[in-house]
């Protein structure tokens, strides 16, 4: 297998080459899916739930995006529960107090549990989060958030939790590696719901985890595959296939859906009906000089507020023709939901809040499609 890791590749670049079988006279283009659970004795593999080639081809891809060592799982939350593994017993982890709720709930319990100990702080205040690094084995970071798009600035956190000794995990679900690589940051360990962006056509459900290629990194790198051996947290084959096929085309979807989101937030902020845009590409927004200076782009999720009223934000989302009402986000399709309407959604969170995951659609079907909606809903 070619192994692309080279600075000469744009990611554009790596996003399509990378993780290819090693070409030659004869040889296939794309690694096939190998549908095995078992192998020969004294062979690189042994068993389906410690290796697999199809594994190799998409880590070997991801890994080359983001500077580092990849590993696949069943599912974001498998890749999660997996980093939560490297917390010591009873060890102190500090994470942001609005965030993924998968990942919120999953610590929370285990704080309940005596599995660890949380603290929660808002990312953007770096003396909050230095005071509350005290003792701390992990920093969780999520930029931007999900659902409130809050820019966290990585350097300082990375920075901070070095000083106090802390892991530092970043969710780069959201920016993709195309949009930000925190591993270059110094960050330990990336976490991707392999669901979302990298596959983008909302057909399968993964996780991943990369982490830096260097004695730290590698070290952690084992002791993540470790637990996923042993936990049974391993991803199918022919999942993985899919997620590396969508992998090839992801600086154009992502590339596409940005432009997208840039313009739609643009219009909303001007539209009658809208309170509030959260986008970091909004010269106002809290987060866009953050962005501007540690992300290669803003984004395809776009958050609007509608006049404070529930009742009103489902109506918006029930009224869309083209938009897809329905939760998760980054396929090639539009989708928006009202992420109040999860209990497990924090109460910063503004009840009238509408997540957007901007698509690949024309730009002006989009709008015009929100426009009728928020006219419709608001009559």
């Amino acid at each position: 297998m070619t192994d692309e890791r080279n600075d000469k590749y744009s990611p554009a670049t790596l996003a399509v080459a990378a993780g290819r079988p090693t070409a030659g006279p004869g040889a296939a283009m794309n690694e096939p899916i190998w549908l095995t659970s078992t192998y020969g004795a004294d062979g690189q593999y042994d068993y389906g739930r410690t290796g697999n080639p199809t594994w190799d081809a998409f880590e070997s891809a991801l890994g080359a995006l983001e500077g580092g060592q990849a590993l696949v799982y069943s599912a974001g939350m498998a890749a999660v529960s997996a980093v939560a593994g490297l917390v010591p017993e009873g060890g102190l982890v500090v994470a942001p107090t609005s965030a993924y709720t998968g990942t919120t709930a999953l610590l929370r319990e285990s704080a309940q549990q005596g599995r660890l100990q949380l603290r929660e702080v808002d990312l953007t205040d770096v003396p909050a989060v230095q005071g509350a690094l005290d003792g701390a084995a992990m920093l969780v970071v999520e930029t931007p958030t999900n659902p409130l798009l809050d820019v966290a600035d990585l350097s300082a956190l990375v920075a901070a939790a070095e000083a106090a000794g802390a892991l530092v995990v970043v969710d780069n679900t959201f920016a993709t590696p195309l949009g930000q690589r925190p591993l270059a940051h110094g960050a330990d360990v990336v976490v991707h719901s392999v669901t979302k962006y990298l596959s983008g056509h909302s057909d399968v459900i993964l996780g991943a985890t990369v982490t830096r290629d260097d004695d730290p990194g590698r070290a952690l790198h084992e002791r993540l595959r470790a637990h996923r051996r042993l936990n049974g947290s391993i991803a199918g084959p022919s999942e993985v296939w899919l997620a590396l096929r969508g992998l090839r085309t992801l600086a154009v979807r992502y590339e596409r859906a940005q432009a997208n989101a840039a313009e739609l937030a643009r219009r909303l902020s001007e539209h009658p009906a809208v309170s509030r845009v959260r986008h970091p590409s909004l010269p106002d927004d809290p987060g866009h000089q953050r962005a501007a200076r540690q992300m290669l782009g803003f984004g395809a999720i776009v958050a609007v507020e509608v006049g404070g009223d529930a009742e009103l934000a489902e109506r918006v989302a029930c009224s869309t023709r083209l938009w897809v009402h329905t939760t998760s986000l980054g396929g090639v399709e539009s989708t928006l939901e009202r992420r109040r309407r999860h209990p497990l959604e924090p109460d910063d969170v503004p009840v009238d809040l509408l997540r957007l995951s901007v698509g690949i659609e024309d730009v002006e079907d989009l709008w015009a499609d929100l426009d009728q909606a928020l006219r419709t809903a608001t009559r």
